[in-house]
């Protein structure tokens, strides 16, 4: 039985109750997300110098100088006269120097060699941040709810990219071949943009706490999610094309713009037998395809961007905005690289474009799907 009041008790004298605290969607998520934002960050730019990195390793032609996958020992390189001797000994036996690089010096093959372990090596750092930072992160009980199995996610894509690395590399080292099979060199850095492409977004996600994005999403642009989505596949399969012509050095073979020796079609481009090699091995069809749906691409960006005009939400707008403008300066780029014959600064930069508009498609996308709130001026709430 509560206690009697008293006759002439203070009415604010009387204990307040206790209001509901606020954030309780956040409430047992917490964990330490602007550590793992920065460490995410730091996990994108190693991958992007991996790309860029792997772009120079295949324009020197150094990815088949390292003929052995040592994953562990691997990180060692050759430290004497006699190592160096062994290695080069190795590299001897593959097609590519019997057929291409016979003559080749010693001094030469450490030049094509650097690249190569320098790429691996990179790989290697990559795969230590990851582990150490997920597993310090998972020690400490940081990980925000629902985030462990994302970020054990890129972990287990980047063992697989390791392993797709070497069966790239193996291609090249059987036969008459004297580059990689380009089909997995497609494939490997499809899975480095797929990676780069996961990071981007959980970096986004974690920018913003939990409870915001749930309010966020309800003001979702759909229409406008599905097409960056159809752009980011488009963006991809142009990606992947790309890989296909730095496979078979299908940029410099046909160097004018915007036809193809002096035609709207290369000439001759079903001479190989089977047919469907011809679309992965003759340089004229694999530059034509490229070339086509760089056009096609453009214009299904130049629609999107007419569609976010629309948007009433500014920030959604200077998104689609920034994607606009790199895809010109990315077609332009494009040009240019075929015009100069693929010169390496040139095609290094249109790769690193390529980058660059993956991870802007991205972002605009995940605006239009968790759109930031505007107050009444206009101005982000």
């Amino acid at each position: 039985m509560a206690g009697q009041r008293k006759l002439f008790e203070e009415v604010g004298a009387e204990t307040p109750k206790a209001q509901p605290a606020g954030g309780m969607i956040d409430k047992g998520r917490g964990g330490a997300r602007g550590a793992i934002r920065l460490w995410l960050m730091l996990l994108f730019a190693l991958v992007m110098a991996m790309i860029v990195v792997g772009g120079m390793t295949r324009l020197t032609d150094s990815g088949l100088s390292i003929t052995e996958w040592k994953p562990v020992t691997g990180a060692i390189p050759p430290l004497d006269a006699s190592h160096w001797q062994e290695e080069f000994e190795l590299y001897q036996q593959s097609p590519q120097y019997r057929i291409m690089n016979n003559q080749m010096t010693l001094a030469e093959f450490k030049s094509i060699y650097w690249w190569e372990w320098g790429h691996r090596q990179l790989g290697r750092v990559i795969g230590l941040v990851w582990a150490l930072g997920f597993l310090g992160f998972l020690v400490t009980k940081k990980i925000p709810t629902g985030w462990t199995g994302r970020l054990l996610l890129l972990g287990a894509l980047g063992g697989l990219q390791g392993a797709i690395g070497w069966w790239m590399v193996a291609s090249g080292l059987v036969g008459e071949m004297v580059s990689v099979a380009s089909y997995r060199l497609a494939t490997h850095l499809g899975l480095a943009f797929v990676i780069l492409g996961f990071i981007a977004w959980y970096t986004f996600a974690l920018a913003r706490p939990e409870r915001e994005l749930m309010q966020a999403r309800r003001g979702r642009e759909a229409k406008l999610f599905s097409m960056g989505t159809g752009l980011m596949h488009f963006a991809f399969l142009q990606i992947l094309l790309g890989a296909l012509v730095a496979g078979i050095d299908a940029g410099r073979s046909y160097t004018d713009w915007p036809l193809m020796a002096g035609g709207f079609f290369p000439p001759q481009p079903f001479e190989i037998v089977p047919l469907w090699r011809n679309f992965f091995e003759d340089p004229g069809l694999v530059q034509f395809m490229h070339r086509m749906a760089g056009y096609l691409l453009f214009v299904f960006g130049l629609v999107t961007w007419l569609r976010a005009r629309k948007s009433a939400n500014p920030d959604t707008r200077f998104r689609f905005n920034a994607v606009m403008a790199m895809m010109l300066l990315q077609v332009v780029l494009g040009i240019v690289t075929v015009l100069y014959v693929a010169q390496m600064h040139i095609a290094i930069t249109h790769q690193i474009g390529a980058v660059v508009l993956w991870v802007l498609i991205i972002r605009a996308r995940f605006g239009a799907q968790y759109p930031k709130a505007q107050s009444i001026r206009g101005k982000a709430a």
